[in-house]
């Protein structure tokens, strides 16, 4: 009796650890994307997010930037926080002009394969934060 539970619980156990092995590995045809978009870069950390996208961590020039593909190694978009200092002047502009008294809590530089080159501020707000995007002329996306 002792055999057979004890054979039960190692067949669990190697079951579940191998069900989980197979969530938590990363797609070829992400590393293969990731590879092929950023030739040098070595070492990404890989993680699934809470929407499905594989983001890739990295590091480039000494700056922290994170690429998100889908599954099948479609490139989505590549985003890096910035200084508010690196805040375009034109996005600084529109910002003091409709949001004076928000503070900005985050700011992102981002190129997606959708809607192309804009940044996104993140306003200090009760509840959830607000995300504004802008293009570089200081225009919303």
């Amino acid at each position: 009796m002792k055999i057979t539970i004890l054979s039960l619980l190692i067949l669990f156990i190697s079951t579940t650890a191998s069900c989980q092995e197979k969530s938590d590995k990363v797609p070829q045809e992400v590393i293969n994307a990731f590879q092929t978009k950023y030739p040098g870069e070595n070492d990404p950390d890989f993680e699934l997010d809470d929407h499905g996208y594989w983001e890739a961590h990295f590091k480039k020039d000494g700056e922290k930037y994170r690429a998100d593909f889908h599954a099948d190694g479609t490139w989505r978009e590549t985003e890096n926080s910035i200084k508010d200092s690196e805040i375009p002047k034109a996005i600084q502009e529109a910002i003091e002009r409709e949001f004076p008294d928000k503070k900005i809590t985050e700011a992102e530089h981002v190129i997606s394969a959708t809607q192309g080159e804009f940044y996104d501020i993140e306003f200090e707000q009760k509840g959830k934060n607000m995300d504004v995007m802008y293009r570089k002329d200081g225009t919303k996306v």
